[in-house]
C-alpha cells in the first residue's frame, strides 16, 4: 500500500519469544569480549551525552532518513508509472498484483527477520535487505513481461521486510531511549517528503528517460543509505545463536504463495476463460486461509473482541485503502486521459490528508475517543471512496474525485494510527512488539491477498466490460471500509466471564 508508515506508533518488531534466539552463545562470540558500554551509540543517560543531532547520532539519522525515503519514493512513483508499465507490456491481468506481489512475500522476511535481528543484530539483515529490494528493481526495470515485473516485485519485497525491520533494530540499538521518539519522528518524515515530490518526479523520469528510469534510480539511494549505516551497524554485533522458527517460515511461505498463485491464476483471462481461472485461485486462497491465521494471534480473522479485532480491522482499512489507490492512477490515465504526473498527484493528496487526519486525531480532543475515531475513518473513507469512483465518468468535474480521496486520505490518517496505539494498549507487557509484529504480518497478507483477488476479478472484467471493471474495483473498496465500519463495534476489550 502506498503510505506514510506510523513509525512512531510502533515499538521495534520481534519474533515471538519461542523462535527468537537459542540462549547459548557460539564460540568466539563477539559478547565474550563485550566493548566498554559507553563506547556503544545510544548509552549516553537521557540529557548527559550529545544531542540527537550532533555528530555522533548524525550518520545514523541521515541513514535512516534515507531509506524512509527510498521505500516512500518508490511506492508513490511506482504507482504513478504503472498504468504506462502494464500498457507497454500488456499486463493489464498482472496489474492488481504488481501491487499486492512484494506485500506478500514481505510477510515471509517479516516473520525470520525479528529473531535474526535480535540474535545477529541489524546489520546482517539490512545489507541482505537492501540486495534484494535493490536487485528486485532492477529486475523490474528490465523487463520484458509483466510476468517479470511481478517477480521482480516480489524480489524487492523481500528485501523489504528485511529492511523494514532492521530499521526498527537500529533505532533500538543506535539511540537511548530519550532520543528514540525523535528518531522515530525523522523516519516518519522520510515518508511526508516524497509524497510532496514523488508523483512529479516520477512523472518527469518518465517522460525524460521513461518508466524503466523510475524503478532504476531506486538503487542509488538504497546502497547510499546503508553506506552511510555501515559504521554505525558494526557497532551493533549480534551475541546470540540464532534458531529460526522453521514451522513458522514455511506457513509464511505457503501464505505468500498463495497470494501470488491467486494473481497468476488470473493472467490473461479473458471473460470466456474466467471460469478456468476459478479452481486454481480458489485452491490458492484456501491455503492462504489456512497459513494466515497460524500467523497471527488466534481469533485474528475471525474478529475476536479486543487485540484480535484490532488487528482485523487494520487489514480491513488498510486493504479497502490499497484496492481503491492502486487504481486510481489507472482509471484516470484510461477514461480521463490523464498523464501519470497528473494521476499521481492525487497520490500527493491522499498522503497529505492522511497527515492531516492523523495530526487532528492526536491533538483535537474532540476526537479523544479511540473506537470513535476509527469509526469516523472508516465512514470518511466509505464516503470518500464512493465520490472518488465518480473520477471514471468524463462529465464529472476532477474536483469531485479530489475532494472525495482527499477524505478517503483523512479517514485513513484518523483509523490507521489509531488502531495501532490500540494495538499497544491491548498488549500485555512484553508482547508489544511480537503484537506489533503480528500488526505488520496481518497488514501485509490481508493487503496482498485483497489485492490478488481484485486482480482477478479485473482481468476477466477488463476485456469485456471495462467501465465495470473500474466500478467492480471501487465498489469492492467501499464495501470493505463499510465492513470495518460494522465491525468496530468489536474493537472493544473481551468482557469477563460471568
Amino acid at each position: 500500500m502506498l503510505e506514510p508508515v506510523d513509525f512512531e506508533q510502533q515499538p521495534s518488531i520481534s519474533a515471538p519469544k519461542e523462535h527468537r534466539l537459542q540462549a547459548e552463545r557460539p564460540e568466539n562470540s563477539p559478547s565474550q569480549n563485550p566493548a566498554p558500554q559507553d563506547s556503544l551509540p545510544g548509552t549516553d543517560a537521557a540529557g548527559t551525552g550529545p544531542g540527537f543531532w550532533s555528530r555522533r547520532y548524525l550518520p545514523t539519522t541521515v541513514g535512516l532518513f534515507t531509506l524512509a525515503f527510498l521505500f516512500a519514493f518508490e511506492a508513490l512513483a511506482v504507482g504513478t508509472v504503472m498504468p504506462v508499465v502494464a500498457a507497454e507490456l500488456d499486463g493489464l491481468s498482472l496489474y492488481g498484483l504488481a501491487f499486492g506481489a512484494p506485500m506478500a512475500t514481505a510477510v515471509v522476511t517479516i516473520a525470520l527477520a525479528g529473531g535474526w535481528t535480535d540474535a545477529r543484530g541489524p546489520a546482517p539483515a539490512l545489507r541482505v535487505g537492501v540486495v534484494l529490494f535493490s536487485a528486485g528493481l532492477i529486475a523490474a526495470a528490465l523487463s520484458q513481461s509483466m510476468l517479470m515485473l511481478v517477480l521482480g516485485r516480489s524480489l524487492q519485497g523481500l528485501g523489504a521486510g528485511l529492511a523494514g525491520v532492521a530499521m526498527y533494530v537500529v533505532v533500538a540499538r543506535a539511540y537511548p531511549h530519550s532520543m528514540r521518539a525523535q528518531a522515530f519522528t525523522v523516519i516518519s518524515s522520510g515518508w511526508v517528503f516524497p509524497a510532496l515530490v514523488g508523483p512529479a518526479i516520477a512523472g518527469f523520469l518518465n517522460g525524460l528517460l521513461g518508466w524503466r528510469a523510475v524503478f532504476a534510480v531506486a538503487p542509488l539511494l538504497a546502497v547510499t543509505a546503508y553506506a552511510g549505516l555501515a559504521p554505525v551497524l558494526r557497532k551493533m554485533p549480534g551475541t546470540l545463536r540464532w534458531q529460526p522458527d522453521y514451522r513458522r517460515t514455511a506457513w509464511a511461505l505457503l501464505a505468500a504463495a498463495g497470494v501470488l498463485g491467486i494473481g497468476l491464476s488470473g493472467a490473461g483471462s479473458d471473460g470466456a476463460a474466467t471460469g478456468l481461472a476459478l479452481l486454481p485461485a480458489g485452491l490458492c486462497a484456501a491455503a492462504v486461509l489456512v497459513a494466515g491465521p497460524r500467523l497471527l494471534p488466534p481469533r485474528t480473522w475471525t474478529l475476536g473482541r479486543g487485540l484480535p479485532a484490532v488487528i482485523s480491522l487494520r487489514g480491513l482499512v488498510g486493504a479497502a485503502f490499497a484496492g481503491a489507490e492502486a487504481y486510481l492512477p489507472l482509471a484516470l490515465y484510461e477514461h480521463r486521459g490523464f498523464s501519470p504526473t497528473q494521476a499521481g498527484l492525487l497520490l500527493t493528496v491522499s498522503a497529505v490528508a492522511w497527515f492531516g487526519g492523523s495530526l487532528a486525531a492526536a491533538n483535537l480532543a474532540l476526537l479523544g475517543n479511540k473506537i470513535a475515531r476509527v469509526r469516523l475513518g472508516a465512514l470518511l473513507m466509505v464516503a470518500g471512496i464512493a465520490v472518488t469512483a465518480l473520477c471514471i465518468n468524463p462529465q464529472v468535474s476532477i474536483v469531485l474525485p479530489v475532494l472525495g480521496w482527499a477524505a478517503a486520505g483523512a479517514g485513513m490518517g484518523m483509523a490507521f494510527p489509531t488502531l495501532s496505539v490500540l494495538v499497544l494498549d491491548y498488549s500485555d507487557e512484553g508482547r508489544e512488539g511480537g503484537n506489533s509484529s503480528s500488526l505488520q504480518v496481518n497488514d501485509n497478507l490481508v493487503q496482498a491477498l485483497w489485492l490478488a483477488l481484485g486482480s482477478v476479478a479485473f482481468a476477466a472484467l477488463f476485456p469485456v466490460a471495462p467501465l465495470a471493471a473500474f466500478v467492480g474495483a471501487f465498489a469492492s473498496a467501499a464495501a470493505l471500509a463499510a465492513g470495518a465500519l460494522v465491525l468496530s463495534g468489536r474493537l472493544g476489550p473481551r468482557r469477563p466471564a460471568a
